[in-house]
């Protein structure tokens, strides 16, 4: 958190440091803050199951899949999965830091809002509000755990979506 408020402080004008709006401006020149972004999402992905349905006739690794076959695509153990990711179980930002993986749907490891046709219209509103949001928290707050606090729970609910 200390890095991407940081990284915030230092890329806002100085005449607009004091009226604590970070703009979307501001976010396009803060490559931690979508790293973070990005690493959240593989760490949480929102939708962890991705359902699609086969178009054709399809062999996947020796299995057989008819033509509209129902398929679903685990996508939080494909960002957990240490084939993929160095240290899955760990929240590091800076794996995204020289990649080039995003989950605009161009990378099967980070699958998380659909791919093709059938991809998510709305990623570049959703990415552009998201960056502002956190943006603005993290500029505006710091948060910490109560007194006395050492660990937040985490534990995850798996469902259609993630709670």
């Amino acid at each position: 958190m200390k890095k991407v408020q940081d990284e915030i402080i230092t890329t806002i004008p100085i005449d607009q440091k004091y009226s604590r709006i970070v703009t979307e401006d501001n976010t396009r020149k803060m490559p931690y803050l979508r790293c973070v972004i990005k690493e959240s999402l593989r760490f949480h992905p929102p939708l962890p199951l991705v359902q699609r349905k086969s178009i054709q006739d399809a062999k996947v690794q020796g299995f057989h899949i008819p033509t509209k076959t129902t398929v679903i695509i685990n996508a939080c153990s494909i960002g957990r999965d240490p084939k993929s990711w160095t240290e899955p179980e760990k929240f590091l930002a800076e794996r995204f830091m020289d990649s080039e993986v995003d989950f605009r749907g161009q990378h099967f490891k980070l699958i998380l809002f659909g791919a093709g046709r059938r991809g998510c219209p709305d990623i570049p509103f959703a990415t552009a509000t998201v960056e502002s949001v956190l943006a603005n928290v993290l500029h505006r707050f710091d948060w910490e755990l109560p007194a006395g606090e050492h660990d937040l729970d985490m534990t995850e609910v798996v469902g259609i979506t993630v709670h």
